[in-house]
Formats: structure tokens, C-alpha cells, sequence
């Protein structure tokens, strides 16, 4: 299978193992939900572990593909407060701790990218 044909399954991929984490694993995004953010931490843990889910779901189909594509790249700009709260919490860590937390910044780009390119190869295919 060609590589641009693989990208959005790939894609699919990391968001549904992201997804599975939000609730194999709560605590660890629970510290990362912003205070600011209304409610309980593990209520948006597991929203954003449903809303990875659905994304993944529309990615693997064809016919959903450029909507979640698109959306799915929303949604990495939505969730970058929380990757830059852990950097913020993570700053006086040891220093792979540190680096593993700010190093999640930059990573967001192309993450935006990979799901807007998903899109764009959507594009005139059903």
C-alpha cells in the first residue's frame, strides 16, 4: 500500500491508541486538564478519549475521511493548553521528564499538518 494511502490509518492508529489511554491509564492526562477548564479533570479526560475515538473511527473510513481529517487536526490545536500545562507542571523535573514534556510542543505542528494533508488527499476521492 502506498505511503499517502497508509497516512490516514496511521493517523487512526495513534489516535486510537491515544483514546484507549484516556482511560486505561486516566491519571496521567487528569494532571495535564487545564484548571481553567470547568468540572471534574477525568470528565475531559475521557471526552477527549471519546472525541480520539471518534476521530480514529472517521479516519478509517473513507467516506468520513476529510471531515475527521480536518477535525482531527482541530482538535491537536485544542489539546496543545494541555501539553503546554504539563511543560509548565514537568519544568522542575528530572531531565528527561522535562525534555519528554517540552518536547511534546513542537510535535503538535506536525501533527496539525500530517491530519491537514490526510484532507487534502481526501480531496475529489469518495
Amino acid at each position: 500500500m502506498p505511503r499517502s494511502r497508509r497516512s490516514p490509518l496511521l493517523l487512526a492508529g495513534l489516535l486510537a491508541t491515544s483514546g484507549v489511554a484516556h482511560f486505561a491509564v486516566p491519571r496521567q492526562f487528569d494532571a495535564v486538564v487545564p484548571r481553567s477548564l470547568p468540572g471534574k479533570p477525568r470528565t475531559w479526560t475521557h471526552a477527549s478519549g471519546v472525541a480520539e475515538l471518534a476521530l480514529a473511527a472517521g479516519l478509517a473510513l473513507p467516506r468520513t475521511r476529510k471531515p475527521a481529517a480536518l477535525a482531527a487536526a482541530a482538535f491537536f490545536v485544542g489539546v496543545f493548553p494541555a501539553n503546554v500545562k504539563m511543560a509548565v507542571d514537568w519544568r522542575d523535573r528530572p531531565a528527561p521528564q522535562k525534555a519528554l514534556a517540552f518536547g511534546r510542543l513542537p510535535l503538535q505542528i506536525p501533527l496539525v499538518l500530517w491530519a491537514r494533508g490526510v484532507a487534502k488527499n481526501q480531496e475529489g476521492r469518495v
